[in-house]
């Protein structure tokens, strides 16, 4: 199966709290372009799920919208995601050959990516990883690539040329 791991986008500061802070414009217009390459890539998960903080929840938000999806929250992709939270994750999925685009915060994004592939980096905001995962052995999935939001841009306005 192919796990997408995605932090949210660029978020403001500017909120009652935490949890209620929303996506900036930079955040949206990244995380649209994002959502655009994905679609033209044809990814088609079986789920997307998404951290119940505003800015999770729009990040996925846009993304679903491009791929003709729903999003469903899941706590356990709050600041608190770990390989357990993934692991009760997948052991869920009526079939799982099925992809999932999961999108949560830092450090945890970044820590589970490392804990299944080995790769230590730090996911910038509106990241998206692409793992195949080796469901008998999680430790031993392996990265198939790691974008940007930048990139993700850059490749939408070439496009637009």
């Amino acid at each position: 199966m192919k796990l997408y791991l995605m932090r949210h986008g660029q978020a403001s500061n500017m909120a009652d709290s935490d949890h209620a802070r929303p996506l900036t414009q930079k955040g949206e217009e990244r995380t649209k372009s994002t959502a655009k390459v994905l679609a033209k890539l044809e990814i088609t998960p079986t789920a997307i799920y998404a951290s119940p903080r505003v800015r999770a929840q729009q990040t996925a938000a846009i993304i679903a919208e491009a791929l003709n999806m729903t999003v469903t929250t899941q706590e356990s992709l709050n600041f608190d995601f770990d390989l357990k939270a993934l692991e009760k994750i997948l052991g869920e999925q009526e079939d799982p050959d099925h992809d999932l685009i999961l999108v949560g915060h830092n450090p945890s994004m970044s820590d589970v990516l490392q804990q299944l592939t080995g790769v230590n980096t730090n996911m910038k905001t509106g990241a998206i990883a692409c793992i195949e995962v080796d469901l008998e052995i999680l430790r031993a999935s392996m990265l198939h690539w790691l974008v940007t939001p930048k990139i993700f841009g850059a490749i939408i306005e070439d496009d637009l040329d």
